[in-house]
């Protein structure tokens, strides 16, 4: 069974992360999925295509250079079974030579998906990477947040550990996994958006406000250059010194409404919040 979309590998693979230990997020500055266990100090990464290709083998090259343990996932197709591309024992032997693992995702129209590892990554950190049972999936963002302020020594090591620092600081401040891995086309749930759905929830629950006091509510850090900025439309000055919300800015809050939900929840003043912005757009009209 061909899958139509690279987006269909995501869920049986994030699932399989997900079954030992890891915490998944899709669409990681520009990575696939990134997976992280509270026990590792170092992300996986998975990168992902239909078939596989020469495209696919470079990105997962140059993936390496964060000092992640890297994985090539594509579909094995039985249908194709004299394709170049389905010659897994040959491609998991050049991908042992480059030090990616790889893994394929077999579609069946009656059961779950079947999760095939070929070939596990290199040592990573100085230690043999495996993808092992256990470890729980709590407190991860944590130890993302944690290993990113920790800082890395100045060895060849430390400069591959060092280029994971953007991948655990991003992933340490999403609040969930928002986005399908493999997506093209679509408005991603990235750590600005998040922050900019929080400065935005402030102004629709509290009304127009300084920025001072939205960092105070939020605890956004730079608050105030996030709304000058104001990267989405969703902000407009009244006032000297103020914020408000614009309709673009309801409405933003309405198309994410699922991250909405999760940082009211967080900010227990936003209790009510979509009753909040429905009566402010009314207003405006």
């Amino acid at each position: 069974m061909a899958v139509k979309h690279e987006t269909d590998l995501y869920p049986p693979i994030k699932a399989y992360f997900a079954s030992r230990g890891y915490e998944v997020r899709a669409e990681v500055r520009g990575c696939d999925l990134v997976a992280l266990r509270p026990d590792e100090e170092m992300p996986v990464i998975v990168e992902m295509k239909k078939t596989f290709t020469l495209p696919l083998l470079l990105q997962g090259v140059d993936r390496q250079r964060t000092g992640a343990a890297v994985w090539l996932a594509v579909e094995r197709n039985r249908t194709k079974k004299g394709a170049h591309n389905q010659r897994f024992p040959e491609l998991a032997a050049l991908c042992g030579r480059l030090g990616l693992g790889l893994m394929t995702v077999t579609f069946y129209k009656t059961k779950e998906p079947v999760i095939e590892v070929w070939r596990e990554p290199a040592a990573v950190s100085g230690r043999a990477y495996a993808l092992s049972a256990g470890a729980a999936g709590s407190g991860v963002a944590e130890a993302a947040e944690a290993a990113y302020a920790a800082g890395y020594a100045a060895s060849a090591g430390g400069r591959k550990r060092a280029g994971a620092k953007p991948l655990l600081r991003e992933f340490a401040a999403r609040s969930g996994d928002y986005n399908v891995g493999g997506s093209t086309g679509r408005k991603l749930v990235t750590a600005y958006r998040e922050r900019a759905i929080q400065c935005a929830l402030a102004l629709g629950c509290r009304g127009p406000l300084a920025p001072r006091e939205i960092q105070a509510l939020t605890g956004v850090p730079n608050a105030g250059g996030l709304l000058r900025d104001n990267h989405y439309g969703w902000f407009r000055k009244p006032g000297r010194g103020l914020y408000e919300l614009t309709r673009e800015g309801r409405l933003g809050l309405r198309e994410f409404a699922e991250v909405t939900a999760v940082w009211a929840a967080k900010l227990e003043w936003a209790s009510g919040w979509e009753e909040r912005i429905q009566g402010g757009e009314e207003e405006a009209r």
